[in-house]
């Protein structure tokens, strides 16, 4: 069914929407994919926080003009789906990576990040960026660290001497 003039404006105000508040794009190839299928998908993509669409090729051409995602325009080819990332870098790619290892007609081909466009290779890449809590949990450790090895220092001397008076006090005990 062809989109009229309105319907096309819609698709486009709403696919450059997400990608003015996306971190990361990936594009597949969802050729071969059942509705049920891609409706899998789409729920798996509600849940993690990724904005899924399926739109004319020319239509996203539109879309992501004047988006740090323009440096996907000259290789949007062949029927692809659109993931876009909106809370956490690597979601859209984590989400594409796992299902694609469970339905193979899911192919990946572009991969965009801060307004670089990488091969489909940097997928494996993107998907082991840490969420929003990982790199938190990351930073705290870092953080604490020195100060944890400054506690244990300053303990140090008097823990060496209570088990020096320990010793004597054994010693003296025992003889």
């Amino acid at each position: 069914m062809a989109l009229n003039i309105e319907q096309k404006k819609a698709v486009v105000a709403e696919v450059a929407e997400a990608a003015n508040n996306a971190l990361a794009a990936v594009a597949a190839e969802y050729r071969g994919l059942t509705v049920e299928e891609m409706t899998e998908l789409r729920v798996k993509a509600r849940e993690t926080g990724v904005y899924l669409k399926v739109a004319k090729n020319t239509l996203v051409r539109r879309a992501v003009e004047g988006t740090e995602f323009e440096c996907m325009s000259e290789s949007l080819t062949g029927p692809l789906l659109l993931a876009f990332s909106m809370e956490d870098p690597g979601a859209a790619a984590r989400l594409v990576k796992d299902y694609a290892k469970s339905h193979e007609k899911l192919v990946t081909r572009l991969v965009a990040v801060g307004g670089e466009l990488y091969d489909a290779s940097e997928l494996e890449r993107l998907s082991s960026l840490p969420t929003y809590d990982q790199a938190l949990a990351m930073l705290m450790g870092v953080m604490k660290a020195p100060v944890e090895k400054f506690v244990r220092t300053l303990a140090e001397p008097h823990t060496k001497l209570v088990r020096t008076f320990a010793a004597v006090r054994d010693a003296k005990q025992a003889a």
